[in-house]
């Protein structure tokens, strides 16, 4: 999902990053790559496998071990937002909590080349964690209830912070001059837009915000045995806890409670919860919803997106839009989930 425009020097875009860009960069780090550069499932940003030789930096060895390098995308993040993402990286691994964080090189987790910032991470591979496993969800719960426990202890200086503006007044405005849009659908889905961002903005009353991963769902989830892992923090910005556990929930409201409760129960081992949190998973869900919606439109003029999201300039899209702020807003208009007391 898309950051801030942080005012990064705009020629530089994902067209020109190409094999020799790369192998120079890790190159010019004292990484030796032996074999070919295989990417990685990632739209936002560009990543790679490769495998390499280690610099006499990382300990050399003999043998060639799996690495990632993550090139960012221009103009999403700053410099200083990108370094307190690696630094609340290292901060959790500190505290033995599953994360993999970036390597220091030459004293730097973040590197640059011709106008790239990027980063090199160990490789690490995993499961995809089963959202229906309750082992794995209460595992998930302790884990970020560890998490948490640490994202609490002092806010971000630069990261953002999930918001009315950021998440759905900026992405309505980004609508708003979005031709792709049929000019049959654009009034009703303009109507119900503006009826869902309404609802949301008056139930949007987060209290306690804490540092978060901000983009906590299954695809973004690894798990071995030990339990699961993000491998990275590319989404994390303040918000409520709530944020990092709703994903986790689906089907009707009492199989919603049913995971909600199993995650808590272990989540609570580390981290307070304030069940008041509970009323803000649907105008969270509409943010994301809207936003998501947004995010593409922002990168539309990536051909990467062009070839990966063909749907999004069908005319049958927006009609399903329109069908899904429907419903969002009547689930909005429902009472909130609750706890059994003393779940």
């Amino acid at each position: 999902m898309p950051g801030v425009n942080a005012g990064l020097v705009s020629r530089f875009d994902f067209a020109t990053l190409g094999p020799e860009l790369i192998l120079d960069a890790l190159f010019q780090l004292g990484l030796d790559v032996s074999s070919g550069l295989l990417a990685l499932n990632s739209y936002e940003n560009r990543v790679y496998q490769f495998s390499a030789y280690q610099a006499s930096v990382l300990q050399s060895s003999s043998q060639p071990k799996k690495y990632v390098v993550k090139f960012y995308r221009p103009e999403r993040w700053s410099p200083q937002q990108i370094q307190e993402e690696h630094d609340f990286a290292y901060e959790l691994a500190d505290a033995d909590i599953p994360m993999v964080a970036p390597l220091r090189i030459n004293g730097n987790s973040l590197q640059q080349y011709q106008g790239y910032y990027f980063a090199v991470f160990p490789s690490r591979g995993g499961r995809t964690l089963e959202v229906d496993n309750d082992e794995q969800l209460a595992m998930l719960g302790r884990f970020l209830g560890r998490m948490h426990q640490i994202g609490r202890k002092k806010p971000f200086v630069s990261r953002p912070t999930f918001s009315i503006d950021s998440h759905l007044l900026q992405s309505q405005q980004v609508l708003a001059n979005l031709q792709l849009i049929p000019d049959y659908m654009r009034p009703a889905f303009d109507t119900i837009l503006q009826q869902v961002i309404a609802e949301a903005s008056r139930q949007y009353q987060p209290g306690k915000q804490i540092r978060l991963h901000g983009d906590c769902h299954a695809g973004n989830l690894f798990y071995v045995d030990q339990g699961p892992f993000f491998v990275d923090l590319d989404d994390c910005r303040m918000g409520p806890a709530i944020q990092d556990i709703w994903m986790m929930l689906s089907g009707d409201q009492q199989e919603q409670r049913l995971t909600l409760e199993l995650m808590l129960e272990e989540y609570e081992q580390y981290c307070d919860f304030d069940p008041a949190e509970l009323k803000l998973i649907e105008p969270l869900r509409a943010m994301r919803i809207v936003h998501y919606m947004a995010w593409l439109a922002r990168r539309w003029q990536d051909q990467a997106f062009v070839q990966s999201f063909p749907w999004f300039a069908t005319d049958k899209y927006w009609e399903q839009q329109c069908l899904v702020l429907k419903e969002q807003l009547a689930l909005l208009q429902q009472p909130a989930l609750s706890l059994v007391p003393g779940y």
